[in-house]
């Protein structure tokens, strides 16, 4: 391997280093060294590096808010047009498109390499020069290697530029979410003008229309509503704490999440957050394979310019993921936490602002995108787990909570402000009244030896799933009475269910999971654990199997449901079949719409030891099951470090029925309406559709 000289103190990476990387990617077009083959590629990625350049240059000297409109729109053609669909199938950040001019080894490392400059882009705006120049020279680096074509030069070098750099990489994540100074996002949301939507463009995101139009439309509300809909955001906050029993005084940060085009509601919310003595830390969406660019959304982000272009990078970790980089990443988050431990302390937990509205997507599976290796899968779950360990033990899972919201954004049609206003609504219902009705449910499950689920019509779900026995009815509960503090919407009762005796089939004819479509999704669980899975998606049986392993069991070989709930939101549902937006519903507000189903791990993990209690007193029993009570003695078999949940709609439902231990039953749903008294309230909106 070549000596790359990257471990030098990070002063010297500031002034001679990054003039000697300017100086080298201007001169790579006039000096064409790689074979010619190769040229257009290093031509485009030094045009886009220049550009991310430039950009830097008018951050740090003031010039970069000076941009106008047609400024800010013309540099982002020039740095992220690429990815744009209208271009993708001749860019070389599509796989397919890399493999088919280069060949799959130098396809692969190309099209690694084009993703990761993508870097370069959020670095420049944020003014980070230490960032920057270690991917420029990441990118001079790998040029210098195929001047010789020498491939394996070029994947040492990107090896360990990611095994050298963990260091860097750790500290910026860990410090982003917990440490609250100088931030540069919440400078824009707090002093930016608003109302001069220019202010998008200086995040370092591709802006797409739909998030120009949520923040147009957001600008058009009185700030009454924008105060309700912080209001209702940050006091579901607040109450996570109260319900748990945790002391928020103690804490002094919150994280934000939240999507680009909401800055007037986030900044109402930091102001309560204040008023909660809490200061408020934002984080980048991942712009690099090592924090798992593409997987899924998170800290601050914007409407995805291309789902296909994520998809297809959302393992590119692969190309140098292996044991030691995995020992050594662990090493470095031990390090820097221990470093925070004070911070980490007093960090209160995430809130988090979702989206929906985008047409289902159902991706393309590409040969040539680079994928994990089986055994990398099974080391990606053993480094999920240590992780996650080490994050709880400087972050206790009983001394923080969370709170999470979704909104339409105007993708989803042209009643998106019907839509939005239906939402606000259903955000906000009487958690009292659903409280009560809820109890109602509970009352009739709690004691049931099990519970039985059927589908109807093409949904074949057969599923008979064991409940926690009551040693104390009188004081004991196996159902969390569950309404809008830390999960909002309201609406649903849950349990995590006994494995042993939980057995059958789940079918959903068409769901959306975490950003993606699977139709016919089929779960077959043994004694509460996945004994097969399927869906109808691709033509292939090994590429539909591949699918929801990676997706939906997120690589493991199989996962124990851990959470059996019933969806008590009929008003939700109503809104989804009226507007006929049912396919693009999040999680969050599709499974207050039936019963539900989650693969991983339990509603309380990691947290089995807080007491927790109904608003009527009784005590929850039902917190673990037979693979989350090993965690003392074995936490890698205990958890699983996902939980993604599957719904049944109401009009795929046949019934739900509670069975006691002496053969007697009691129908909770039947035929698609709620059967007992007290609840039969919610089915109003029900009723009101069949008359539709």
């Amino acid at each position: 391997m070549a000596d790359l000289a990257w471990n030098t103190p990070d002063e010297e990476l500031t002034g001679e280093r990054y003039n000697l990387m300017i100086d080298r990617i201007s001169r790579i077009a006039a000096d064409r060294l790689v074979p010619e083959e190769y040229q257009d590629y290093f031509e485009k990625g030094a045009a886009l590096l220049l550009k991310a350049i430039d950009i830097y240059e008018k951050k740090k000297d003031g010039r970069l808010a000076e941009r106008t409109l047609l400024e800010c729109q013309a540099d982002q053609a020039a740095l992220f047009g690429h990815i744009a669909p209208e271009n993708y199938e001749t860019s070389y950040a599509n796989p397919a498109y890399a493999a088919a001019a280069f060949g799959t080894e130098a396809g692969q490392i190309l099209t690694l390499l084009c993703s990761e400059m993508e870097g370069c882009i959020a670095y420049a705006f944020e003014g980070r020069q230490q960032e920057l120049t270690l991917l420029l020279e990441l990118f001079v680096q790998v040029y210098n290697a195929f001047e010789e074509e020498d491939l394996a030069e070029a994947k040492d070098i990107i090896y360990w530029f990611f095994h050298d750099y963990s260091e860097i990489f750790v500290e910026n994540s860990i410090h982003d979410m917990i440490c609250a100074e100088d931030n540069f996002f919440i400078d824009i949301i707090m002093n930016a003008d608003l109302s001069d939507l220019r202010y998008l463009y200086s995040y370092g995101l591709p802006v797409s229309e739909s998030d120009l139009a949520i923040a147009r439309f957001l600008n058009t509300l009185p700030e009454a509503e924008i105060q309700a809909m912080a209001d209702t955001y940050t006091e579901g906050y607040r109450i996570g704490f109260e319900n748990v029993g945790i002391d928020l005084s103690k804490k002094k940060t919150a994280e934000l999440d939240f999507p680009i085009g909401f800055e007037r509601m986030m900044r109402a919310a930091i102001c309560n957050l204040q008023k909660l003595g809490l200061a408020v830390t934002v984080a980048r969406e991942p712009v690099s394979s090592f924090s798992n660019k593409g997987s899924y959304k998170r800290g601050i982000y914007s409407t995805s310019v291309n789902r296909q272009y994520d998809f297809d990078h959302r393992e590119d970790k692969a190309f140098y993921f292996d044991k030691a980089f995995v020992e050594r990443y662990l090493e470095v988050q031990r390090t820097v936490f221990e470093q925070h431990r004070e911070e980490a302390l007093v960090y209160a937990g995430p809130a988090v602002v979702e989206v929906f509205g985008e047409t289902p997507f159902s991706p393309e599976s590409k040969e040539s995108a680079i994928h994990y290796s089986e055994e990398q899968q099974k080391l990606n779950v053993y480094f999920a787990s240590e992780r996650s360990t080490t994050i709880y033990k400087y972050i206790p899972g009983e001394e923080r909570s969370f709170t999470i919201i979704a909104y339409p954004t105007p993708d989803i049609g042209a009643q998106f402000e019907e839509i939005f206003a239906e939402t606000v609504k259903v955000n906000t219902l009487d958690y009292k009244k659903y409280q009560a009705i809820q109890q109602c449910l509970i009352d009739v499950l709690d004691g049931a030896e099990r519970v039985h689920i059927v589908g109807s019509g093409d949904n074949h779900t057969d599923l008979t799933v064991a409940i926690h026995r009551l040693d104390d009815p009188a004081t004991q509960t196996a159902f969390e009475n569950c309404v809008a503090d830390v999960n909002i919407p309201v609406g649903e009762v849950f349990t995590s269910p006994v494995l042993t005796g939980t057995n059958g089939v789940l079918h959903v004819t068409e769901v959306f999971l975490n950003g993606l479509q699977y139709q016919n999704l089929e779960v077959v669980f043994k004694d509460g654990m996945i004994d097969s899975y399927s869906c109808t998606n691709f033509d292939s049986e090994e590429e539909n199997l591949k699918y929801v392993k990676d997706n939906v069991l997120m690589h493991h070989d199989t996962l124990p449901m851990g959470e059996f709930a019933i969806g008590t939101n009929t008003t939700a549902y109503r809104m989804a079949r009226v507007y006929q937006i049912q396919d693009k519903m999040p999680i969050l507000i599709a499974e207050k719409t039936g019963p539900h189903f989650a693969v991983g791990d339990t509603c309380y993990s990691r947290e089995e030891e807080i007491e927790r209690k109904n608003p009527d007193g009784k005590f929850i029993v039902a917190k673990e099951n037979e693979c989350s009570v090993l965690r003392s003695e074995d936490p890698a078999k205990a958890y699983f470090n996902c939980h993604t949940d599957i719904t049944i709609p109401y009009n795929e439902l046949g019934a739900i029925t509670a069975i006691y231990a002496d053969g007697s039953t009691a129908d909770i749903i039947r035929d698609g309406l709620f059967r007992v008294e007290g609840a039969k309230e919610l089915n109003e909106p029900l009723l009101v559709l069949e008359k539709c």
